[in-house]
């Protein structure tokens, strides 16, 4: 069984639970996830089976979308409502100019530094086990990308966003961040993943349901496996190099092929003439060599 099942994650359970529970529901030995979600968090966790984990890395480093709610007047160590509370303060009057102001800043590319509550490694330790031991670490400040951060509603002290982003940006130093711009404070209240990459939340399944389908007897697990996407249709923005069967060999053993004038430039999805994956590949002056190569079981 390989290919990428995307989760409704509910709340609760941290990534790695869900990708434990999976593996166990459907009896593999490898599965991993594309995107670390806090266990407050809910909504796309895409979840890669079998030789899929192969291509773990590579839909990691696509883009992500939330809706959020931040809520305002308070600040906490782990820059969400489920941290100890450190300052309250309270909130200005609100309204959609003061708050479009206020996020206005927040569009575009700039440099943000990872909280300490994150699974972002320092010193061979995740940020969060330096803080849980009470060590205050450096951190180095990483360029992120928010492409669209909307204001979809707000009260007298909540506000809810919407926001599409590259990999690696915190929305709870977002939350943090917008509060110290209104100069109240503010802390994440809720997150819901609503896309990662190309999978969104109209290809995922909720974790509950994945887990009675696996034990419910085959009809009920066909229909589970039916919703595997294949490990060729996990990439869908990569243009399509198919070889043929004599070329297939090569490719499993890594060997660089010449191809055509007409073959794409940069990166791209290898197939064989069975429409399978068999690797992920970067075209280079008519020339295909791998990035990452995958052996269809």
């Amino acid at each position: 069984m390989h290919g990428v099942l995307v989760i409704d994650k509910p709340q609760g359970p941290t990534s790695f639970e869900v990708v434990r529970r999976v593996r166990s529901t459907l009896g593999l030995k490898r599965a991993g996830h594309t995107g670390t979600l806090d266990p407050m968090a809910t909504g796309v966790l895409a979840v890669c089976l079998g030789e899929a984990t192969k291509l773990a890395g590579l839909l990691t480093d696509g883009d992500k979308a939330y809706d959020a709610v931040v809520k305002l007047g308070i600040r906490t160590d782990t820059q969400d409502v489920t941290g100890t509370v450190l300052e309250t303060r309270p909130v200005p009057p609100l309204s959609a100019e003061l708050l479009e102001s206020a996020l206005r800043s927040f569009r575009g590319t700039f440099l943000q530094v990872p909280p300490m509550f994150s699974a972002v490694k320092v010193k061979g330790k995740r940020l969060y086990e330096h803080a849980r031991a009470g060590e205050s670490v450096e951190r180095t400040p990483r360029q992120v990308t928010v492409h669209s951060l909307v204001l979809r509603d707000f009260s007298a002290s909540e506000c809810t966003l919407s926001l599409r982003c590259s990999k690696g940006f915190f929305v709870r130093s977002l939350a943090d961040a917008l509060g110290q711009t209104l100069g109240c404070g503010g802390a994440l209240k809720s997150l819901r993943r609503t896309a990662s990459g190309p999978f969104g939340l109209d290809r995922a399944m909720p974790l509950s349901q994945v887990e009675a389908l696996g034990v419910a007897g085959p009809s009920s697990r066909a229909q589970l496996e039916a919703r595997i996407i294949p490990m060729a249709d996990a990439l869908p923005e990569l243009p399509v190099v198919q070889v043929s069967e004599q070329d297939v060999p090569r490719v499993l053993h890594g060997v660089s092929l010449l191809l055509g004038p007409e073959a794409p430039a940069g990166r791209v999805r290898v197939l064989g003439p069975d429409r399978q994956l068999l690797a992920v590949g970067e075209v280079r002056e008519g020339r295909l060599a791998y990035v990452r190569v995958v052996v269809p079981r």
